[in-house]
């Protein structure tokens, strides 16, 4: 990656993956930036712009390599090498993210789930739900790299802590709570409720 890429440029890279993907199951070699802006809701500067920014290369008058650039914005996100997650809550949005096929054909395998409920610990189809006061015990042996957190709000500041001291360094939070953490930890919120909001902010506005 070349220079400083933005935040912005950052939430994007995952729409670049998605529609590279695309053209790549419907045959497309190369593509333009005005293409592919066209598909992205972008302008072709936008689209330069950005590709330039985490050193992708095109050629003028040619375009873009649509398996070269894919799997180069693979690379930069991490996503050529597998990562296990295990889901902190075996209610219903654990259950949910556990059984999106989605996530393992990107390389996210959820390999164990914890709860504290003694009716849920049992296999979830090939995933086994287990004791949450085992965490440590079982950590060592799943090996995993991203914890998700499914469980009551209340709950997550401390159950962060724990994951920290076991030394869980990435985390995908499900819960409305904007935690605290230590520098050397990547966390990624997803406040269903606040996208509920933005979308009635914009049908509000839609005919400002």
């Amino acid at each position: 990656m070349s220079g400083y890429v933005s935040e912005a440029v950052i939430r994007r890279l995952p729409a670049y993956n998605r529609h590279l993907h695309e053209l790549e199951q419907e045959g497309v070699l190369q593509i333009s930036s005005q293409e592919l802006g066209e598909r992205m809701q972008l302008t072709p500067s936008q689209i330069r712009q950005d590709i330039n920014s985490f050193g992708g290369e095109g050629r003028q008058g040619f375009g873009y390599q649509v398996h070269e650039l894919r799997e180069h914005i693979r690379k930069i996100m991490g996503l050529t090498q597998r990562h296990r997650m295990v889901i902190i809550g075996a209610g219903r949005i654990g259950n949910a993210i556990a059984n999106y096929d989605g996530f393992d054909h990107e390389g996210f395998t959820t390999v164990a789930m914890f709860d504290n409920d003694p009716e849920k610990w049992k296999q979830n189809g090939k995933i086994p739900v287990y004791d949450v006061s085992r965490m440590a015990e079982r950590l060592p042996e799943l090996e995993p790299d991203i914890a998700v957190l499914a469980l009551p709000a209340s709950a997550a500041q401390e159950m962060l802590n724990r994951l920290y001291e076991m030394g869980i360094r990435a985390v995908w939070n499900f819960t409305p709570v904007d935690l605290q953490y230590a520098r050397d930890v990547a966390v990624v919120n997803v406040h269903m409720s606040d996208s509920l909001q933005i979308l009635s902010y914009l049908m509000k506005h839609q005919n400002d």
